[in-house]
């Protein structure tokens, strides 16, 4: 209900932005957005563990938090997840929960994007399809999960020429197994996503679902899957 609707991203000039969630049980315990505010494009994506009731109603917090904290424009990166970790981390104290996730915060704003939050790793798409890998391990702590991460939370920053792009998942993703127990993995994936950059966010967004669903096969389906597409529009010269 809360996912971004595609009249949302269809706005936001000069970027092609697609994803796609889907539960692996009736509630989801994945997150992610879409968020543009003040001419700052934020993404965000993450994984509470387990799925159910109690994940999605972390999710749905993590959401709240995180609209919230863009909405009074917090741009400092340590004090933004900070901020969103005690909040979180007071509620699921409060449900005497043992629930915390997985989190990445992305910003983006003329052709720089920053990022910070640990997760899966953030794949970096050149024009061409060139892949580079950003382990995010360093970049935060999981959310939840103590009261005080503050010391955790870095950030990196890097430029996106047109083109370029980013592509974030969950591991309900990489993790995926085939009837033999086989993975999916992060090197097919990037090979996936390399192969198809040429084209729209929507169409590389279906060319690696479908490419999982393969993988997949038959199997029952155990995690949530979750998988976001970001790309700097190519320049059109004037005539």
């Amino acid at each position: 209900m809360i996912l971004p609707k595609p009249e949302e991203l269809e706005v936001i000039e000069g970027l092609d932005i697609a994803g796609f969630m889907e539960a692996a049980d009736e509630v989801g315990g994945d997150y992610y957005d879409v968020l543009y505010t003040d001419g700052v494009v934020t993404l965000g994506i993450g994984d509470v563990t387990g799925h159910g009731l109690e994940s999605g109603l972390l999710m749905l917090m993590t959401q709240t938090a995180v609209r919230l904290l863009r909405e009074i424009c917090e741009s400092d990166s340590v004090r933004f997840l900070d901020t969103l970790n005690r909040t979180l981390y007071k509620n699921v104290q409060r449900m005497n929960s043992d629930k915390s996730l997985t989190l990445v915060i992305l910003n983006y704003t003329q052709g720089e994007i920053s990022i910070s939050g640990q997760h899966e790793e953030t794949i970096i798409v050149r024009n061409g399809g060139e892949i580079e890998r950003i382990d995010t391990m360093d970049l935060g702590f999981p959310i939840a999960l103590d009261d005080d991460i503050a010391d955790f939370i870095s950030s990196t920053t890097l430029e996106l020429q047109p083109g370029d792009g980013v592509v974030l998942y969950t591991d309900g993703i990489t993790e995926a197994k085939d009837i033999n127990k086989n993975q999916y993995g992060i090197e097919q994936l990037c090979e996936i996503i390399s192969q198809n950059w040429h084209q729209s966010a929507s169409e590389i967004k279906d060319a690696v679902i479908s490419d999982v669903r393969r993988h997949i096969g038959k199997q029952k389906v155990f995690d949530d899957i979750t998988l976001l597409v970001f790309k700097r529009q190519q320049e059109v010269p004037d005539n």
